[in-house]
């Protein structure tokens, strides 16, 4: 078949010029059944592979019959498929829609390598809606550009090819090619916004203005360029407002910006870290809490897979903190070998350099102790840890996840910030335990938590 609407989906496909490795998000729908099928029969990854991964978010009874139907199409098609099952549950106070989206991108953005493609078959009028969505929830311009047409995803980059194809033309194309789809049943219900507008008001608008789902979508792409020329001021705002440690932002500079560009720079910094944009009430919490706090404060701003910390000048973004790690053991390792053990929730690791002679007990880790002391040199006075974590400039709210490493009851080391000494020992029986991973000025512990868990994947 030649011409009409398959070449619509092929032309589509051209733009993108020829691609490396590419994956299509298929969920068995009618317009991720015609992307996964033009993509394969009209090859534009000719130096590379098309994949297809299917999610299944385990939310309805039929999904395991949705996965199985998507693996056939597959099959039929010749294109190897990965299914990820994600068994969400509801989280109380948060949106199902919304906790399903970022699981979702999270697990597409897991199979990516560097240089990769994720293609999704978004529409034309999928970013009408979405514009709709954005004007009702008072989103600003960022929120009116809708969807991008390409962004980055993980270690590779998200490409919506289809956004100048309207869903007609889609469900066309697979009509036309003989092709079976997906029905899912939840897409008649009126309960979310999205399918209240796509299924009654929109209908409605596009009776009085047909080419509604076009027009919007210019006026996303107005708001596009737009949200363009503000993420430049604020890049360049904010590159004068790094604060002493990576990835954060300083305060006094921060707070000498005028209000709109501090809201811009706060903005820009959360995107590019990963993280879900705060709504307006959060945000003004930042603005008037955390950034007019005492430097002695300790002010939280938490959000969906975020918290906003201040410690001293420098305001971090984080993921949520997980309860503390209990007592661990450094395990004896192969001779010649250096003991290493591996911390739990993505803390990082431990390496002894052991000169003992081996008829002491292995060491052991703790996190969170208490009213301890440490001796950092023979001839220096004991300091509380209180006392040596403000000197490290280790904030608060992470000390409780500092490897605090013992010999029997004895604190022998302070990992990342010193060893102690011990009156009973020679100085020379033990070299301090090394925090390996990715050092930050030293103390390889802050560079550990910025980074964990693995920053959220940004979906805009």
């Amino acid at each position: 078949m030649t011409g009409g609407v398959p070449e619509c989906l092929a032309a589509a496909l051209r733009r993108l010029g020829p691609l490396g490795d590419c994956w299509v998000a298929f969920s068995g729908g009618t317009d991720s059944t015609a992307l996964l099928h033009a993509a394969a029969t009209r090859p534009v990854h000719a130096s590379g592979t098309l994949r297809a991964i299917h999610i299944d978010h385990g939310l309805h009874a039929d999904s395991p019959c949705w996965a199985e139907h998507c693996r056939r199409i597959c099959d039929a098609l010749g294109v190897p498929l990965a299914v990820r099952r994600l068994n969400l549950t509801p989280i109380p106070g948060e949106s199902l829609e919304a906790t399903a989206r970022e699981a979702r991108y999270r697990a597409l953005a897991e199979v990516l390598r560097p240089g990769d493609l994720m293609l999704t078959a978004h529409n034309q009028d999928d970013q009408a809606e979405t514009l709709l969505l954005a004007l009702l929830r008072g989103s600003g311009v960022h929120g009116l550009a809708a969807m991008p047409r390409e962004a980055e995803l993980g270690r590779g980059r998200l490409v919506r090819p289809l956004l100048d194809v309207p869903r007609a033309t889609l469900e066309q194309y697979v009509r036309s090619f003989g092709l079976s789809w997906i029905e899912d049943p939840s897409n008649t219900s009126l309960r979310m916004d999205r399918n209240y507008l796509r299924n009654s008001i929109v209908p409605l608008l596009r009776a009085r203005w047909p080419g509604l789902s076009a027009t919007l979508s210019r006026s996303a792409g107005h708001c596009a360029e737009a949200a363009q020329l503000v993420d430049g001021l604020a890049a360049e705002l904010m590159g004068a407002c790094a604060g002493s440690h990576p990835g954060t932002l300083g305060i006094g500079a921060l707070g000498a910006l005028e209000r709109s560009r501090r809201k811009a720079v706060l903005r820009l910094w959360l995107r590019r870290r990963g993280f879900a944009l705060p709504d307006r009430r959060h945000l003004a919490r930042i603005l008037d809490e955390v950034i007019p706090a005492r430097a002695d404060a300790d002010p939280l701003v938490a959000w969906f897979g975020c918290e906003v910390r201040r410690y001293r000048d420098d305001l971090f973004a984080l993921a949520p903190l997980p309860p503390p790690p209990g007592a661990l053991t450094i395990r004896q390792a192969p001779s010649g070998m250096p003991p290493v053990l591996e911390l739990p929730a993505g803390l990082g690791w431990l390496q002894w350099e052991d000169m003992s002679d081996g008829s002491e007990s292995a060491p052991t880790v703790r996190f969170g102790s208490t009213g301890l002391t440490c001796r950092s040199r023979s001839t220096s006075r004991r300091r509380t840890l209180k006392n040596l974590f403000q000197e490290a400039g280790i904030p608060r709210w992470l000390r409780p996840y500092v490897p605090l490493v013992f010999s029997g009851d004895i604190l022998i080391a302070v990992a990342g910030v010193c060893g102690c000494h011990d009156e009973s020992q020679d100085p020379a029986t033990h070299e301090g335990p090394q925090w390996l991973g990715h050092p930050w000025e030293g103390l390889a512990l802050f560079r550990h938590r910025a980074e964990w868990p693995p920053r959220p994947t940004s979906l805009s």
